[in-house]
């Protein structure tokens, strides 16, 4: 009974990996798929010139609850690293822009928020569900991608190491 048990917890733990350690996406390791847009302040956000910097591409919904769990950690982050060469892109998949504008005033979301779609969902590897997050190195190239509810902490364990390389 117990060799069973261990077997049934090794299988699980090989099925949660690649979801875990990001290994599953097949972006990984490969330069950034473009983003180009105006923000909701009417801003350009081009990911490209961002290089140089380490981003956390987030995409989120006003209706998603642990996306706005996130938020607040979110928000420190581009507080706390900003100056070590950080930022957040948020990428809302709401369907209405003034839907997401509300929010991010009513939130103060310090980072600029862009308007996604299923076109811009797919490019990074389909946004089937919220939120999704990928981390993106200095270089441009993708290092780590995060689906659904996510310990922040695992996100950060990520983020220190690609802040520290100059």
């Amino acid at each position: 009974m117990r060799l069973v048990r261990l077997s049934a917890g090794l299988l699980l733990a090989a099925c949660l990996l690649p979801r875990i350690a990001g290994a599953a996406s097949p972006l990984i390791g490969k330069p950034a798929p473009a983003l180009v847009r105006a923000d909701l302040s009417g801003h350009r956000v081009d990911l490209a010139a961002l290089r140089g910097k380490v981003v956390l591409v987030n995409f989120w919904a006003t209706w998603c609850a642990p996306c706005q769990a996130e938020m607040p950690t979110l928000i420190g982050w581009q507080n706390q690293f900003a100056a070590q060469g950080f930022t957040v892109v948020g990428v809302s998949m709401d369907d209405n822009a003034a839907t997401a504008r509300r929010f991010l005033l009513r939130h103060k979301l310090n980072y600029p928020v862009v308007m996604g779609d299923d076109k811009l969902g797919e490019a990074y590897g389909g946004v089937d569900g919220l939120p999704v997050s990928l981390l993106i190195d200095r270089a441009g190239k993708v290092r780590a991608v995060f689906k659904g509810e996510t310990d922040t902490n695992r996100i950060l364990d990520q983020l220190k190491p690609l802040l520290a390389q100059h």
